[in-house]
């Protein structure tokens, strides 16, 4: 019965996020005086990790309020826009006005090396304390990682509200799972490796879960939607670890997709942006960044179900009112450093290699 609840949470907050949007886009947009210090027809260009289809009606309105600035926006890989603010040579690609990306440690790694310029928003006070650092680097969203299962395959008994009660499932029922679990590869995806060393950090019992994974034969992927994909076909039956903003989405579409929020604990990811030192449109950088943190634009990026960062937005439309005690955010700081250290990465890469091979 706990999953049945949780899952008519999860179906009522889903739909309700479309008509949050149809609210956001039946006001149309005021036409905003363009600062002094912005010259005409100037061009903004934005680099970011996020899919076109995600910030299309973001831009669209953004587009629409300043239509003295011209917006260019570039989808890039995280590991490329990191290359390319380091040494602009790397790349053929436009020099970015407005960083913004889901590698958060490489986001704050580029700020703490100094290749953020300083700017307090006009937005801070509706943002928590953990969601900016520096008056640079600031949170956009608030996405929970969630665990993502099979409806039509698995038993609701079978439901993991805890990771706990996941590793107990695949030590109970071997035969029923092996093979049939899931989960980003650490050594491939950056947001993965990012998920498994905060699970880490959180608990030792992180270990005896990635045993019984190992035990179980868990297959791992570098993209959400290959998983995605595989939960829905039925290759898979559960995904540990899973971006939740992209599984709703797909729940939307995919009567199959069912949704956990852990109950012990929620780990809240974001995505960073700063505005850099290189910057040639810093003052255009600056209004496109308050836009992201303002209400509008939050409440744009909660119309794909991609969770807000302001405080008087809350979790809500993404994260069941019953699991709220339990979201833990990652905090924007030197933390996120830490395994950019590449002994220290490597360290963990061989305890995690060991605990999938401890038969």
């Amino acid at each position: 019965m706990r999953a049945a609840n949780a899952l008519a949470l999860c179906v009522g907050i889903l739909l309700a996020v479309p008509t949050l949007a149809q609210q956001v886009q039946e006001v149309a947009p005021p036409r905003e005086q363009v600062p002094a210090a912005v010259e005409a027809r100037e061009q903004l260009n934005i680099v970011s990790t996020t899919e076109d289809s995600e910030v299309v009606d973001l831009l669209a309105d953004f587009r629409a309020r300043y239509p003295g600035i011209e917006t260019v926006y570039s989808k890039i890989n995280s590991n490329d826009i990191y290359n390319h603010i380091v040494d602009p040579s790397s790349s053929r690609e436009a020099s970015g006005d407005v960083i913004w990306s889901s590698a958060m440690d490489l986001q704050v790694k580029l700020v703490n090396d100094g290749y953020a310029q300083p700017y307090e928003s006009k937005e801070i006070a509706h943002i928590p304390d953990w969601a900016t650092w520096k008056d640079e680097a600031y949170a956009i969203t608030a996405e929970p990682i969630v665990i993502v299962y099979n409806k039509n395959l698995v038993a609701e008994s079978d439901v993991p509200q805890t990771r706990a009660e996941l590793k107990n499932l695949l030590s109970q029922k071997p035969d029923t799972y092996r093979g049939k679990i899931a989960s980003y590869d650490p050594e491939r995806s950056g947001t993965g490796f990012l998920f498994i060393t905060r699970d880490a950090r959180i608990t030792r019992a992180t270990w005896d879960m990635v045993r019984a994974f190992g035990d179980a034969g868990i297959k791992l992927y570098s993209t959400t939607g290959t998983i995605l994909d595989r939960i829905s076909s039925g290759e898979h039956l559960i995904a540990y670890n899973m971006i939740g903003s992209y599984a709703i989405e797909r729940a939307k579409e995919d009567a199959s997709i069912g949704i956990v929020f852990p109950a012990d604990y929620i780990t809240l990811m974001s995505r960073i942006a700063f505005i850099p030192v290189a910057a040639r449109h810093p003052e255009s950088a600056k209004l496109f960044l308050d836009y992201l943190l303002s209400e509008r634009g939050q409440k744009f990026l909660l119309a794909r179900s991609v969770g807000p960062v302001r405080l008087d937005l809350g979790a809500d439309g993404v994260i069941p009112a019953d699991r709220a005690d339990a979201v833990r955010p990652v905090h924007i700081g030197p933390e996120l450093l830490t395994y950019l250290d590449q002994s220290k990465r490597a360290s963990f890469l061989k305890e995690w290699r060991r605990a999938l091979q401890d038969r």
